[in-house]
Formats: structure tokens, sequence, C-alpha cells
């Protein structure tokens, strides 16, 4: 056997695999003997059919798997000693390869065309990324303690609305006569009261309703655009057109009462910690709130340098292969029509953003391990985990190891977790390479500068 490439050009591949007669002969061989003992032939008791009949009937099928076998497993082989960084994999040319005739011939050439990885340059002098460090203040606070106050109050089904609950009912439009429409809006709808728009006018339409009870309203004046679409299942564009009055039939209501701000509800949000009084449960809180939209900040940074990276991608690329590899990957809908009409918008990104991560994982590994997510995983569990009876911290931890192992198998599981690593470790690779000095912004200036 024989393996030899040429360079096209400095991407561009040719590399011609030479398969002798000598490679494959005697797998050849012993499989046909192998044949010859179990096959039942007319004329013949079994297994004592001639060899030349057995050859007749098999060889050349027999020569043709072997020699693609052959052909697999030397050409991987090939491109892994000569450390070839290709992209996707070699495609046959039919054309340098010709037809191949396993029934006559004895030597075998075969033709790939292959790809190598471009060199890609990362321009970091050319980014320009914000890294935002979020401060919050009381007033965020304060908005977080109602909201917390909420989420651990009482549950209940009240027989009439009240001006802070949550309604649902059967909506239907209505005609310019204030009949039910012909072909109109109709569905089940919910909502809170407190997204209504005029409060003022909308509320009193509301409150002290029951179920059965009629209510008739205006979409467009009660809702914005995107509750109308959100609440009567409408697309975007006819949500924004929607004026009509509605007319919705109460089914029920229901409402949250909130939680007293007391030592127990200091205990429920924060069970492993003592909290004295609401100056210690805020402080928390906004130590939490800091915590969660620096995250968010981070992520946001991450975002902008891959984005200006990509943007300023200037290494060649071979594309010619790439459309004819895209196209023969198997996939029905995806021809060379196809991938030459969405390349540039679809195609041609995407394979940017995997080579500028595969140089960034040449600077730093920034994929998450195996190891990573198990601790990550271990860490929540953590949190919610009080040790078994007689169970030691040591148990309890190796317990915690191999549940977080087993939970970290299944990789669609945790691809939120994988997701969030590979973000922090990309974060922290950008920081290194750009240094860069964080502007304090509040929640409100985050909000509309990521807008």
């Amino acid at each position: 056997m024989n393996i030899t490439r040429e360079n096209l050009d400095d991407l561009n591949l040719l590399i011609k695999v030479e398969i002798g007669e000598n490679d494959y002969a005697e797998k050849v061989s012993k499989q046909l003997k192998e044949y010859q003992k179990k096959a039942t032939v007319p004329g013949f008791r079994k297994g004592m059919a001639p060899m030349g009949l057995i050859q007749r009937m098999y060889k050349s099928a027999i020569v043709a798997d072997q020699v693609q076998e052959l052909l697999g497993e030397s050409l991987y082989k090939y491109l892994d000693d000569e450390k070839l960084d290709i992209i996707g994999s070699p495609l046959s040319n039919d054309e340098k390869t010709g037809k191949v005739d396993f029934e006559k011939a004895k030597d075998f050439i075969f033709c790939f065309d292959a790809a190598l990885m471009p060199q890609v340059s990362l321009q970091w002098d050319k980014v320009d990324a914000k890294l935002y460090q979020i401060k919050v203040n009381p007033k965020d606070i304060d908005k977080q303690v109602e909201e917390i106050a909420q989420r651990y109050g009482k549950f209940e089904t009240p027989e009439t609305i009240g001006e802070k609950d949550y309604v649902y009912g059967k909506a239907e439009e209505l005609d310019k006569d204030g009949n039910v429409k012909e072909g109109g809006v109709s569905t089940f709808t919910s909502f809170d009261l407190s997204s209504l728009k005029n409060q003022e006018e909308m509320l009193p339409l509301f409150v002290g309703k029951k179920a059965e009870d009629k209510i008739v309203f205006n979409a467009g004046k009660a809702f914005s655009a995107a509750d109308v679409e959100k609440n009567f299942h409408l697309d975007a564009a006819a949500a924004k057109k929607f004026k009509s009055d509605m007319q919705i039939t109460v089914s029920g209501c229901s409402r949250i009462t909130p939680h007293e701000i007391n030592d127990e509800l200091f205990a429920k949000v924060f069970p492993d910690q003592e909290v004295k009084d609401l100056a210690a449960f805020r402080k928390l809180l906004g130590k939490e709130l800091e915590k969660s939209y620096n995250e968010q900040a981070d992520i946001f940074y991450v975002n902008e340098v891959r984005r200006q990276l990509i943007d300023n991608f200037d290494s060649p690329m071979p594309e010619a292969f790439l459309k004819r590899w895209i196209a023969g990957r198997g996939d029905k809908d995806v021809t060379p029509e196809t991938v030459e009409a969405e390349w540039n918008d679809k195609y041609l990104p995407s394979l940017k953003w995997e080579m500028v991560d595969a140089a960034l994982n040449k600077i730093k590994a920034i994929e998450p391990t195996q190891n990573e997510i198990v601790d990550y995983i271990k860490d929540i569990l953590k949190k919610n985990d009080t040790p078994q009876e007689g169970e030691d911290a040591k148990a309890q931890e190796e317990r915690l190891e191999q549940s977080a192992r087993t939970i970290a198998k299944d990789r669609q599981n945790v691809q939120q977790i994988v997701d969030r690593l590979y973000a922090q470790n990309s974060c922290a690779l950008f920081k290194e390479q750009l240094k860069p000095e964080a502007e304090k912004v509040t929640i409100k200036d985050f909000a509309e500068k990521v807008k």
C-alpha cells in the first residue's frame, strides 16, 4: 500500500491511496474458506462446493468489502500520522479515481479531495467590546423583595376579581354591532390585571366580576401589541393591527397574597444562612442580584467579543470544497443549489464560528471538561442535600459525586450547564487577552445598553 498527497494550493489537497493485491489477499482467502465451509450450493453437499465455484460466486464482493475497509482505515490513519488538520472529511474524487472493477482488477488507486483548516489569526486589536459591572441600588432591592414576597405568597382562588388578580376565561372578538364576530378571534386566555395599559379605565371593568360574567373591552386600549399577541394567540404582525373590541366570559381568577416580610421568609430564601433582620436580608439579596446580573454582563461581553472576532475574520477559506462537503452529508433537503443560495447568510458564518472556536481552544481550553461539568452539578446537589442517616462527610461526598457523574452522562440534560461553563471559560480567556476596564452601570442602564 502507498499513500501520497499533492498540495494543490495552500488549503486544498489531493490524496492518492494505492492498494495492491498483497494488501488484502490473505483476508480474502480466509473469508472465501469460511464461505466454502458454510455454503449450500445445489449439486454439492454442504461445505463441499469447489473453491473455484465459491470464488466465482463471492470473490468480487469480498474483495470490494475488504478493499473498502482497508481504504477507510488506512486513509484516516494517514491523516492522523501526518497530523493533517483537515476540515470535514475527505471526499472521493470520482474523476481521478475512475471506474473501479472489483471483479477483474487486482490493484486499485483511489483519489480523494481534502482541505486543510485555515490558519486563523484572531484580530484582538480590532475588538472593542464593553465589559459592564452591575451595581444594584435600593430600588432594585425593593423590587426584588416585592417579587420574593409574591413568589412565597399564599395562592387563593377568590369568587370575585380583585385589582391584582390573575383572570382567565374565553375571549371572543366582537363586530361593530357588539355581537360575536363570525370567524373572528376566539380563544381561551389568561392574564394578570397589572398588565393592563390604562389602569384607571380598564380595572373597573374587571374588579368585582365573577365566573360566567361577561366583560367587554377594547384590545388595543387594554394591552400592548406584545400582550395582544400572547393573550389572543396572534402572530406579531396581526397583533400590531388588532384594535377590536373583545368579550371575555370569566371562568375564574386567582390571587397571590404576598408573604409577610419576616424571619420565616428570610429562612425560606436563605435556608443555609442566619439572617437576623431586614437589613441583612436586603444585603444578601443585593449580592445575589449583582452576581446574577454580572453573569449576564459577562455573557453579553463574550457574545460581543465573539461577534467582533468573526466580523474581522479574514483567513482564506476552501469554499468550493466546503460547499461540496456540506451538500454531500446526506441531508436530502441540502443540495448544491441550497448551499449556494444560503452560503453567505447561513453556512459561512457558522464555519467562521467553528474556526474561531478552534483557534481560541488552541490558546486555552474553553470547552468544558467532563470533570468541570461533574463538579458544577455536584455543587448544585450540595446546596439541596442533607446527609443521610449514619452518613459521614466522606460518604456524602462520594454519593454526590456518583449522582453528579450519572447526571452528566446525558449531555442533553446538562446542555445549559455546558453552555454556562463555556461562557465562563470564554470570558476568562477574553479578559486575559483584552484586559478590559469594566464600566459600572445600573441594572436599568445595562438593560438599555444590551437592548
